[in-house]
């Protein structure tokens, strides 16, 4: 029990120092971001001790959960098959059908924003196709597709298409009144009224879509590998390993999937940091 209450005692004073610094006010703006960065660091390091320590103290089994220090052994041993996996699953089929799915998306947003007639015919179909489960999509994807990594990127496409449609056609809607009428009174064509006004104000709701959908093309990519792969991907990986019951393994893709995913993630909010800084949300942040 040694090293249960010793992670323990570790977390309570990793908490308590946690809720000191977020209960400071410093003056100096470099200070607070330190502070703003210490705190999730901490938080993640008091959790990946107090794992270590109960898994260890209780003696659980590694079959249902190894420990931290497990894990990264079989991460730093196997980084060849990881980056392998990696390469695969991520810059092949995540990155491709992200920026087809994305762009598909925003280029019918703005031909509905045309059309009254897409409008009406093809936010339902798109609604309709957004309802699909991926365990359905991805086997007949594969079929039409093959093995290999463009059967994976036409589910990503499917996955992504729809929440850049909706955030973008809603986008497109979000100018007032007043400024579009005003943008009337200057005789401006649709084409300027798109660009000067309706889709600055539309992207809020566009980088919406793409932080979604960033996470959605990791999740799409690893589950449709489970249908049908060469023998290579993170999918591929955690189904066969799974059965191999070489579970560190499972786990050590897992990281590397999350470390991806939030990575991702985060490139996409900084730049939607630097293209929306004038939006209230924004400016409140640097205030």
């Amino acid at each position: 029990m040694t090293l249960v209450i010793g992670a323990l005692v570790f977390w309570l004073f990793a908490w308590a120092f946690n809720e000191w610094l977020v209960r400071l006010r410093p003056a100096s703006r470099g200070l607070k971001r330190l502070i703003d960065i210490a705190v999730p660091l901490i938080f993640g390091v008091t959790l990946l001790v107090l794992w270590e320590g109960l898994v260890r103290g209780f003696q659980v089994p590694v079959v249902l959960l190894p420990p931290p220090s497990m894990i990264w052994t079989r991460l730093i041993g196997s980084l060849p098959i990881l980056w392998a996996d990696f390469q695969q699953t991520v810059l092949k089929s995540v990155l491709t059908g992200y920026v087809l799915g994305c762009g598909l998306g925003f280029v019918v947003a703005i031909a509905i924003d045309r059309s009254p007639f897409l409008q009406k015919g093809l936010l339902p179909l798109g609604n309709f196709v957004s309802a699909l489960p991926v365990v359905g999509i991805a086997p007949i994807m594969v079929m039409w597709f093959g093995f290999d990594w463009p059967s994976k990127v036409a589910v990503v496409v499917i996955m992504t298409f729809f929440p850049m449609l909706v955030n973008t056609v809603t986008g497109l809607s979000a100018a007032s009144s007043m400024e579009t009428d005003l943008m009337r009174t200057y005789a401006a064509s649709w084409w300027q009224t798109l660009t000067k006004l309706r889709l600055p104000a539309a992207w809020p709701f566009i980088f919406n879509a793409l932080k979604i959908n960033s996470t959605l093309a990791l999740i799409g990519a690893i589950v449709a590998e489970f249908f049908g792969t060469p023998i290579v991907g993170m999918g591929f990986r955690i189904s066969t390993e799974v059965g191999r019951m070489n579970v560190d393994m499972v786990w050590a893709e897992i990281a590397v999937a999350a470390l991806a995913g939030s990575g991702f993630y985060g490139a996409v909010a900084l730049v939607e940091r630097a293209v929306t800084f004038w939006h209230p949300s924004v400016r409140g942040e640097r205030t």
